[in-house]
């Protein structure tokens, strides 16, 4: 008999099942027992009469550990009395398949009563809260369907080297690694290579991969290694195009996860999962200034004059919402001081906008600059030379016009679901302080 998941046993009724999963809870009562079982899909329950005929069954319950695990043949009928999905299994044969051996070192469906960092410490057994499989459902669904968006707006997927010989984008924040007898580093984005398939002819790319940073930031939002979500598109005339996919894209994958999980989202995260219209708002960095200082009394720190921080980003959700009542806003004209030199330039601005989502930065979109001398002459003004030497070289040869962005997978999880951290939306977390497990 094939594998039943348990959200599918309502097709099952008055039938034989075999089912497998972990034992979720026992109650041994003076003449019936009753055993919870979940696995990645729901849960049901088993009901064992105690009497002679049923006396090695019996046994085997009153010997269970709650999180060990079980494969159970018996017959699944309907029972309106049982609260739990209006059915039970009445089992002929219980195997224990794994027995859980000791006490659980946190209570996982009760994250509040541990640290983070302990249940971080023991993510193995965290991941079994109900919360946490939901959301990589999420996740997954999300991603699905922004992949299938792509694929059917003719994209061609790759897959770019994670262990590159130069450092990309700056010499800066980046892992280095012994490469046999040389020093290579682990790329911060593929960025560059993403921009060679422009050169290439590919003309629309994507790739879901990790991409690696070197910060010691021990913000909400920042991890060491990620997971990545990239997009680069030739023949792309304007910004306004850019950002116009970008919201196509994101209202794909929005769409997709309000349908499949909408009310279990609610019911466990407290969060409604609302589909945003087009267009997206667009404000010009300047005039949000302008409109932070009027509405809250808000001043750019100095040092990030030309760009945006974590308060800016917090308050210019709050001024969207209040007033266009959206929760998505394009961000325009930023500093060339603050933007990678391969982004184009319109008499001195970058062709570029950073998307903002529920007070965090999500996307930073750029229309590229792929003239040779411009670029050339755009790097040395950062103070960038041999290390982008290669780079340069494609576009020697002739390459298009293009434009691309990229997102964190990990930190729109996080937005979406309304999480305090991408710690927990991360499968496993890696900052400066945690390599483990």
């Amino acid at each position: 008999m094939k594998k039943i998941h348990f959200k599918n046993l309502e097709e099952y009724f008055n039938q034989e099942v075999i089912i497998e999963g972990f034992v979720d809870s026992i109650r041994d009562l003076p003449y019936v027992q009753f055993m919870v079982v979940r696995d990645v899909t729901s849960k049901v329950q088993v009901t064992i009469e105690k009497n002679e005929e049923n006396a090695s069954l019996n046994k085997i319950v009153s010997d269970l550990t709650l999180d060990s695990t079980v494969k159970i043949t018996g017959t699944l009928i309907k029972n309106e009395k049982v609260k739990l999905r209006g059915m039970e299994v009445i089992p002929k044969d219980i195997i224990v398949t794994s027995r859980c051996l000791e006490e659980m070192p946190i209570n996982y469906k009760d994250p509040s009563s541990s640290l983070l960092d302990t249940r971080l410490n023991y993510r193995f057994l965290d991941l079994r809260n109900e919360k946490n499989i939901l959301m990589f459902k999420v996740q997954t669904k999300l991603i699905n369907a922004m992949r299938a968006f792509v694929l059917a707006n003719n994209f061609v997927e790759i897959h770019t080297p994670k262990i590159i010989s130069a450092a990309s984008e700056s010499g800066a924040d980046v892992f280095a690694v012994k490469y046999f007898e040389d020093e290579a580093y682990l790329a911060q984005s593929p960025q560059f290579y993403k921009q060679m398939a422009m050169c290439s002819g590919f003309e629309r790319v994507f790739e879901v991969a990790p991409a690696f940073r070197a910060e010691k930031s021990n913000s909400y939002r920042h991890a060491t290694e990620f997971t990545s979500f990239d997009i680069e598109m030739s023949y792309v005339d304007s910004l306004e195009e850019l950002m116009d996919f970008e919201e196509d894209l994101f209202i794909a994958g929005l769409k997709a996860v309000k349908e499949a999980y909408e009310d279990d989202i609610k019911r466990l995260f407290n969060v409604e999962v609302n589909v945003p219209t087009k267009p997206f708002p667009r404000i010009k960095l300047e005039d949000l200034y302008i409109e932070l200082e009027k509405e809250y009394g808000f001043k750019m720190d100095y040092e990030d004059v030309g760009d945006m921080n974590a308060e800016s980003e917090k308050l210019a959700s709050k001024y969207i919402k209040e007033k266009y009542g959206h929760d998505f806003v394009f961000i325009t004209d930023f500093s060339a001081k603050k933007r990678a030199f391969y982004h184009h330039r319109n008499n001195g601005v970058p062709v570029g906008a950073d998307l903002i989502w529920k007070g965090c930065e999500t996307t930073t979109l750029a229309i590229r600059e792929h003239n040779y001398d411009i670029l050339v002459k755009q790097a040395k003004e950062k103070g960038l030379g041999k290390d982008v030497a290669f780079y340069l070289d494609f576009f020697k040869y002739g390459c298009p016009p293009h434009g691309g962005f990229a997102f964190g997978v990990d930190r729109i999880t996080m937005l979406l679901l309304g999480m305090p951290s991408l710690k927990e939306t991360m499968f496993l977390f890696r900052g400066p302080n945690r390599i483990n497990p």
